[in-house]
């Protein structure tokens, strides 16, 4: 191993659910879950540049939604996605949702997390916790262990709930496992809750990103979400278009 490929432990903690390992390798932090398992990767230079495609994906489901002015986020982690949704996106009122209590905690003192004014985070299960947060603009579900998706991921009643929580005109953004054949996980659930009447964006860490709008007669303006992309690339750093051109109707 090389030096610059050297892992450091900057933070271990065990909680009721396991164990949270911060790890540092050259210019990158990692948030672990259990027995080494990457929750979060975070540029330490810039702790808004998302690393890996499904984060980017997931911002992509956040630029459906052309003036978002507020978001929640179920499932926090190292907070990478929220902090580019805070820099980049026009939003007034962010509130976060976190099983773990060290996870936030960790995320502010190892991995970047600002201490930002519209930023309001609740630490407890979102599954019980969501009938008691604000409708939202856009809503995240990104409930993931050291075991894979939480439960929250195939419960009808609780993704059934996060639709109604959206505003009208609101986008809800679920970061799915894919199965062997590319589907999202819950394929036939999620066709029949939200009655084929979304869309997915395969990626190529193994994920879907669902992208549900609120309502059954609203659509995805493919010409305006590339609009709002480009315009946002140079700040970005990055462009978000070969992603886009993989979305897909729900399948």
């Amino acid at each position: 191993m090389t030096e610059e490929r050297v892992e450091h432990l900057l933070a271990e903690v065990k909680d009721e659910f396991g164990v949270i390992r911060v790890l540092e390798v050259a210019d990158y932090r990692f948030l672990e879950f259990g027995d080494a398992i990457e929750q979060s990767c975070v540029f330490t230079a810039d702790p808004s540049w998302l690393e890996y495609d499904y984060t980017r994906a997931m911002l992509i489901g956040a630029l459906c939604h052309e003036q978002p002015e507020n978001a929640l986020f179920l499932g926090l982690g190292a907070g990478t996605l929220t902090q580019a949704c805070l820099k980049f996106l026009p939003l007034e009122d962010v509130e976060a949702i976190e099983l773990r209590p060290d996870v936030p905690r960790l995320a502010i003192e190892y991995l970047g997390l600002d201490d930002d004014p519209r930023l309001y985070i609740r630490v407890g299960d979102a599954l019980e916790l969501l009938d008691t947060a604000e409708p939202a603009d856009l809503i995240f579900v990104d409930l993931y262990t050291d075991l894979g998706p939480g439960v929250g991921h195939l419960a009808w009643s609780f993704l059934e709930n996060c639709q109604k929580r959206l505003n009208p005109g609101g986008w809800l953004v679920i970061n799915q496992w894919a199965t062997d054949d590319g589907k999202p996980l819950g394929a036939a659930l999620l066709r029949g809750l939200y009655h084929r009447h979304y869309w997915e964006l395969p990626v190529k860490e193994g994920n879907v990103i669902l992208l549900v709008p609120s309502e059954l007669d609203q659509e995805l303006d493919m010409d305006g979400l590339m609009a709002r992309a480009e315009g946002l690339a140079p700040r970005l750093g990055y462009s978000l278009q070969s992603l886009i051109k993989a979305i897909r109707p729900a399948t």
